[in-house]
């Protein structure tokens, strides 16, 4: 099965091509066969073409896309919302299924911690993207998902493993006595990894269904956490 896998959420970017096979069991189910990088400030310009290239290179052409995995935030609003418009369009020509992956998410499962875990993105203006899960096993359950202070992250996550790649988030949250867990920043792979789990387990949505929830009004965007999940 061959997935498209596309991040627009940051100042960089990338469109990926895998390869999956049936067996989730195996690690190795899953192939990355290439991630082509996306500069900030052009996505738009650039990701039809990039996958239009990816494609040509390895002798697909878009008919051979049996899936959609794309990061849907927290994020950029202007990169999100390219990012969310080309899979749309594209998801609603061929016909096939879009499975988005929230960062948050993927931060979560990367600390492998289980219970109660929230995951934390520097936002900006001492704000932070917050996210709690309760994770257990394979099963990951979404309890929310916001814009949040500092000080309201404190306070949210105090019986909570905090998973950040933030390292000053990752100290703040330490001087304040919780458990924290440093992770890697989401990869490619991670994303695609995390969405094609999700696309067996059934959690893929049809391009209308694919709506984006503004969580601040200057930019900053989160995609319906009933739309994700």
């Amino acid at each position: 099965m061959l997935l498209l896998v596309t991040d627009t959420s940051g100042k960089q970017g990338s469109v990926s091509l895998a390869r999956a096979r049936e067996d989730d069991r195996d690690q190795n189910a899953l192939e990355l066969i290439e991630v082509a990088p996306l500069a900030g400030g052009a996505f738009s310009a650039q990701l039809v073409p990039q996958i239009a290239a990816l494609l040509a290179k390895y002798r697909f052409t878009k008919t051979d896309i049996e899936a959609f995995i794309v990061v849907s935030g927290p994020g950029s609003f202007t990169g999100l919302r390219v990012g969310l418009a080309a899979i749309k369009a594209l998801a609603e020509v061929l016909k096939k299924p879009i499975v988005p992956v929230s960062l948050l998410e993927v931060l979560a499962l990367a600390s492998g911690r289980q219970g109660k875990v929230s995951a934390v993105l520097d936002a900006g203006r001492g704000d932070v993207y917050f996210g709690l899960y309760e994770i257990a096993g394979d099963s990951t359950q979404v309890v929310r998902e916001e814009l949040l202070s500092k000080r309201e992250l404190l306070s949210l996550a105090h019986d909570a493993t905090v998973a950040t790649p933030e390292l000053t988030l990752a100290a703040t949250a330490r001087e304040a006595n919780l458990s924290v867990v440093v992770v890697d920043p989401p990869s490619a792979e991670m994303i695609a990894r995390r969405g094609w789990r999700k696309l067996r387990a059934g959690e893929s949505v049809s391009p209308d269904k694919l709506e984006a929830n503004y969580s601040r009004s200057d930019a900053e965007m989160f995609v319906n956490p009933a739309a994700s999940f």
